[in-house]
């Protein structure tokens, strides 16, 4: 085996630092409510989705899914937040293929470490010698991989299959950050259709008193067509309220895989879950928790071991083979062995080692970018929840206040002939105004806050590799 000695001796250290880890191991005060529109019903604190268990290399830990369209443990009519989820987590068929790709990268950690198979056969010889059969028997053949490159195999597989539970672990993530989203944008198309269900009929109410006071000679045309101009945006606003909350509720469904699940109220409180998000905190968080920092980080490990594996690959395999048979000329019982291997002169896998070189390279490079990558996408959600966060806090402290007891004193005014009609369908205009886009802010802070807090993640029905 003089042989050996023109393999390189990093070869061998790198096997016993990846072989070591060719078992996989486990992967590393509230606002105040809204003034006047109705509040809906309470719910229960969203519950955040539980730790993502480690994933050893068998198929009794393999990660077990309910195939798309499923029914989850929930409710056969669900309204809160958890009950969603729950749904979402049993039925959303990305989720499903990114646990499937667990299991695949678990079969595939168990396959790459496998010795080959013996080889059997016939073998015969000098057959028709002098009219006798000749040499006759059987051969039995071994290949012996040397150079741990079955246990470099487990090192690399190892390292792809846990950054599949990784990406799992994501991907977990994503559809809850987008389940909750989702849920929050028909809570508040829901809280928006009350809303202008009551503009709607304190509009209509308008007309009919403006007609009778045009009768009555007490209110002018002009007051009338005011009133019913009202009365008519307020039906459109309804119309639009109503189009915006079906348009959610169809988005959720598909989120938590349930395309054809009817419309229904939702019940749950406008102000659960929003606390105040710092930006050092958060950018710690993030860089710290991301998972996908962690598959960046992964793929390094990964991309080490494959280097290990390629730096071993010219070490040479052996192939010995066992003859027996039977000599009919002598009547003699014949054994024969013969080893074979090749010889790395001209083929050292020196473009292998090259590419996987490069490959460990650029995972490094790569670590880097998707850290900057976050802190960027995270200072454009951290700004839009500054912004959402002031906008809220001064419709709470003075906007909407203010507008309340704007419309308190016309109404007091009014009926006491101190307004015209019209002055008052000006203050109750700016009052449901001003609620809408407060609603709108609210919305606005709720998604951001969502997406800070769910490491940034969205998009659980995109397509991603």
């Amino acid at each position: 085996m003089q042989l050996l000695r023109l393999c390189s001796p990093i070869v061998f250290l790198a096997v016993a630092s990846c072989a070591a880890s060719a078992a996989p191991a486990a992967p590393s005060g509230n606002a105040p409510p809204l003034l006047q529109p109705p509040s809906v019903t309470d719910t229960e604190p969203a519950q955040q989705p539980p730790a993502s268990a480690s994933t050893a290399p068998s198929a009794q830990n393999a990660v077990e899914a309910l195939p798309p369209g499923a029914s989850g443990p929930t409710k056969a009519t669900p309204s809160k937040l958890a009950d969603f989820e729950a749904i979402a987590l049993a039925s959303n068929p990305a989720l499903a293929r990114a646990n499937a790709r667990v299991r695949a990268a678990q079969g595939k950690w168990v396959q790459v470490g496998l010795a080959p198979n013996p080889t059997a056969g016939y073998a015969a010889s000098e057959i028709g010698d002098e009219g006798r059969a000749g040499q006759q028997g059987a051969v039995i053949g071994q290949e012996f991989v040397l150079g741990g490159k079955l246990d470099l195999n487990r090192a690399v597989a190892a390292k792809e299959l846990q950054q599949a539970q990784q990406q799992s672990d994501a991907q977990r993530q994503r559809v809850i950050n987008d389940v909750r989203i989702q849920f929050y944008r028909v809570l508040i198309a829901q809280e928006k259709v009350t809303l202008a269900e009551r503009l709607v009929k304190i509009g209509g109410q308008a007309v009919d008193t403006t007609e009778r006071l045009f009768k009555a000679q007490d209110a002018s045309r002009a007051d009338l067509l005011q009133a019913r101009i009202e009365s008519n945006s307020a039906r459109i606003l309804a119309e639009n309220a109503g189009n915006e909350r079906l348009s959610a509720w169809r988005a959720m469904a598909a989120v938590i895989g349930q395309p054809e699940l009817p419309l229904s109220p939702v019940s749950g409180e406008l102000h659960d879950g929003l606390t105040k998000i710092e930006w050092n905190d958060a950018l710690q968080t993030v860089l710290s928790m991301s998972p996908e920092v962690a598959i960046a980080r992964s793929e390094v490990e990964r991309a080490r071991c494959s280097l290990s594996r390629a730096q071993a690959e010219p070490i040479p395999n052996v192939d010995l083979q066992l003859t027996a048979q039977h000599d009919n000329a002598t009547s003699d019982d014949i054994v024969g062995v013969q080893a074979v291997f090749p010889i790395p002169i001209w083929n050292r896998n020196q473009g292998g080692i090259s590419q996987a070189q490069g490959e460990l390279a650029a995972a490094a490079s790569n670590v880097s970018r998707v850290e900057l990558s976050l802190q960027q996408r995270l200072a454009t959600a951290y700004a839009r929840y500054a912004n959402a966060r002031q906008q809220v806090d001064h419709y709470e402290k003075e906007i909407l206040p203010d507008a309340q007891s704007s419309l308190d004193l016309v109404n007091e005014g009014y009926r006491q002939g101190e307004f015209y009609f019209l002055g008052l369908l000006t203050a109750q205009r700016t009052y449901f105004q001003m609620n809408l886009a407060y609603l709108d802010a609210l919305l606005q802070l709720h998604e951001s806050s969502i997406e800070i807090d769910g490491m940034l993640l969205r998009g659980s029905l995109q397509s991603a590799e």
